[in-house]
Order: C-alpha cells, then sequence, then structure tokens
C-alpha cells in the first residue's frame, strides 16, 4: 500500500531510504517526497549525530532529555495497521516535587479524512466516519487514554466555505447523534472526549454555532464552548454558516485535569490563549482545518509559543486530505473557481510550557497522537519563568480599555526634527 511506503523508509539506512523516495512510484499525495512528516525526512536523511542535534533544536528538550518514545500495547498497534492509521506515543515529565506526587494524564488527538465522496448521501458519510473515528478511539482506549480530542467538525467534509446551505444539515443539538454515540465511549473507556460539531441551537431560533461538547468520563455532559473567531481569509469566510462564540472562555475541569478548547483559529489571537490561561487551564486543545498554503508555516510555531506563554499544555489537531465539493467555489481573491479548499495537512502534535513538542503526525494518513504528560509541570514553569506575576495586566488592560472608546489616540511620540521639515 502506498501509504506505508514512508514507514518502511524509516527502517532503511540513510543512503538507500533517500534513493527509494524519489524512485518509488507509490509516492502519497500529500507526503513529502514519500514521507510522513518533515521529521521522518529528517530523522531518514541525515546521520544519527546530526538528526540527534537537529531535533534538540526543532522539538526542545523535555527536562534536559529528548522526548520519550511510549510502547502502546499490542492491540493499539495492530488496529493501526489494519486499518492504515498513523499512531505515535511520547511522554512529558516534569521535575520530582518533595510536596505533590507526579500529576500524570494520557491524552490523546485524532485525524482523519472524510471516507465517502461529498455527493453520498450525507446520512451515508457521516456513519462512514463514525465508524472510522470509533476504531481509533479502541485504539486510544486500549492504551488507557484518559482524554480525547477530535478534529474541528470531525463529523462531516469542512464544506462551510463552499457557501452552500444544504451542508447545515450535517448540524445537530449538543446533545444529538454524535454526542450520544460518544457518550457511549466514553463510559466504555472511562474517558473524557472533546466532541467538536457543527451544533444548531434548538432553544435559539436554531443558529448555528461551531462548538465543542466536552463529555465526562461516565458519559456525562460537562459543558460546551463555542468558537470565538471566525476566519475571513481565502476561502475560510465561514461567518455564512455560524456566528463567533458567546461562551467566554470556559475551563473544565475533569477528573483528569483543567481543560479547555481553542477551536481553530483561535490560535492566531494571542489573548484567546491568554484568557483559557488566565481562567486556569492545564490543556488547551485546538482542534483546526487548515491547508499548506495558507497556514503550514505558522503550525509549528503557535500553539508551541503559547503554551510557553501560559504554561500550559497544547494539543494541536489538523484534519487531513483533500476534500472535493460537486460545485466549484470562488474565495474572492482573484483565484479562478476550484472544488477543494487544498490539502489538509494533518501534522497534529502536542506543545508542552517548556517548550518541548513532540514530532507531528502524518502529513496524509489518519492517525492517533498519545501523550503522558505530568501537570505538575505547568507550575513548575510559572515559577520558573514568572510570566505571571511579571505580566502587568494592569497596563494592557487600561490600554484595551482605551481602545475600545471612539476617542483612543495611539501613543505615539513624534520626532521634533520632523516637525521641521
Amino acid at each position: 500500500m502506498a501509504s506505508f511506503v514512508s514507514s518502511n523508509l524509516a527502517e532503511k539506512g540513510n543512503g538507500e531510504a533517500a534513493s527509494e523516495s524519489v524512485l518509488s512510484p507509490l509516492v502519497p499525495d500529500g507526503s513529502i517526497h514519500g514521507f510522513e512528516s518533515l521529521h521522518q525526512l529528517l530523522e531518514t536523511s541525515l546521520k544519527p549525530e546530526l538528526f540527534q542535534e537537529v531535533s534538540r533544536l526543532l522539538l526542545g528538550f523535555n527536562c534536559g532529555k529528548a522526548i520519550e518514545r511510549v510502547l502502546l500495547p499490542e492491540i493499539a498497534t495492530s488496529l493501526s495497521i489494519k486499518h492504515d492509521f498513523d499512531i505515535r506515543a511520547f511522554c512529558f515529565h516534569a521535575d520530582k516535587e518533595a510536596l505533590r506526587q507526579p500529576r500524570i494524564v494520557r491524552v490523546g488527538l485524532i485525524q482523519n479524512k472524510i471516507v465517502l465522496p461529498t455527493t453520498a448521501p450525507f446520512s451515508d458519510q457521516k456513519k462512514a466516519i463514525m465508524q472510522k473515528v470509533k476504531l481509533m478511539i479502541d485504539a486510544a482506549g486500549a492504551s488507557g487514554v484518559n482524554i480525547i480530542c477530535l478534529q474541528e467538525a470531525w463529523m462531516m467534509p469542512f464544506a462551510f466555505c463552499t457557501r452552500e446551505k444544504r451542508w447545515c444539515e450535517f448540524s445537530e443539538p449538543f446533545d444529538g447523534e454524535c454526542t450520544q454515540f460518544l457518550q457511549g465511549l466514553a463510559r466504555e473507556y472511562n474517558m473524557v472526549i472533546v466532541n467538536p460539531i457543527l451544533e444548531r441551537d434548538l432553544k435559539h431560533g436554531e443558529v448555528l454555532w461551531n462548538t465543542a461538547v466536552i463529555i465526562g468520563n461516565h458519559g456525562n455532559i460537562i459543558g460546551l464552548h463555542r468558537k470565538n473567531h471566525i476566519p475571513r481569509v481565502g476561502d475560510f469566510n465561514e461567518s455564512t454558516y455560524y456566528m463567533e462564540g458567546n461562551t467566554g472562555h470556559p475551563v473544565f475541569e475533569t477528573c483528569y485535569g483543567k481543560i479547555a478548547v481553542n477551536i481553530c483559529y483561535g490560535r492566531h489571537h494571542p489573548l484567546n490563549w491568554l484568557a483559557f490561561g488566565l481562567n486556569g487551564a492545564e490543556i488547551v486543545f485546538n482542534p483546526s482545518a487548515t491547508v499548506g498554503e495558507l497556514s503550514e508555516p505558522m503550525w509549528p510555531i503557535e500553539a508551541r509559543n503559547a503554551a510557553i506563554a501560559n504554561s500550559y499544555f497544547v494539543g494541536s489537531i489538523n484534519r487531513v486530505g483533500t476534500e472535493t465539493f460537486p460545485n466549484p467555489f470562488t474565495s474572492g481573491d482573484g483565484k479562478p473557481q476550484h472544488s477543494d479548499f487544498g490539502h489538509f495537512y494533518g501534522s497534529s502534535y502536542f506543545s508542552a510550557p517548556d517548550a518541548s513538542c513532540t514530532p507531528s503526525l502524518s502529513r496524509h494518513r489518519d492517525g492517533l497522537l498519545i501523550s503522558d504528560m505530568d501537570l505538575n509541570l505547568c507550575r513548575q514553569l510559572k515559577d520558573k519563568w514568572g510570566f505571571r506575576m511579571t505580566a502587568r495586566y494592569e497596563i494592557y488592560g487600561d490600554l484595551l480599555s482605551s481602545y475600545l472608546k471612539p476617542s483612543f489616540i495611539p501613543q505615539v511620540i513624534l520626532d521634533p526634527s520632523l516637525q521641521k521639515r
């Protein structure tokens, strides 16, 4: 199978792998010349001592050491082979403390393609995606994952930018079909599940929201968060589908830790990240849908920077694959009409507050990424860097309050010599 080409190359020697990646006719769409990810390309192409140094610079050190891999049970790896999804697991440590025990939680991220063409009946599309995602949740459950987050609007094609209203049929109440489906899995695996859906608000005139429903480990609904920021760039002009959220920046205290959800475009807004941190988040998930041409250079940077600046862990999830729609659409940016948004490049990964991060999942395959993380690291980094104590929020509060007034005047000091000209 084409999807195994890059995995097989990783087991070979450097020169042999590099040569075969060029010559192989089985280069998957969305890969990097046959490689799953940039990290795998570097690992396969560089001498071990060079790769070790490059990896240190790209991924950072956790507690002074390279990120450790975690072995998963055979049932999970067997599922990944049988159903062709990428699976990887890593561990973030914290320093040993005298007065607190480690607070280790196992967290998972799922990225997935749609299954059927967008021309298939909607009910069939939805059912097929649910069946696929269940297999990956089964693998996560077999691996002892405590909290898992799915990608943005995981239960449908990312049809928002077509501006065709018929795709609204995929929407559902916050406690609808997909939530009920995941509630059963949450109970089965004693797992908290973050469920990002297109929500139809039945109590308020059937307004649509881009929503993450937080399902507790007993199958209960803890609460929900609605996407704060809507993009208006290129194809991603989603305001024709749903409104900016009205839930603020909630943090959900689960039995495994305090979590929050910064949905997709919100990752471009530093104050959005900040607000979740001020409310006490220890893990923030960023379920997304973004394509390479638009944002891939930003993808490894923004969430990692947020984890550092706010002293919490971040799980970044991007869908994967190219989704083609029956009717061409335009984006208003001068491009000719087209039928897809481009390649959703996957590359889901975890970031830690000490600036370390995991290698990412595949750019072209479904995937499950698992990480053990000691939440004690959040406080340890707050103590080390003192960002909360040195932040000077009162200064920024005054500036923001002033900026919102029509009478705002920017604080610009003019060079006196310029007035003499």
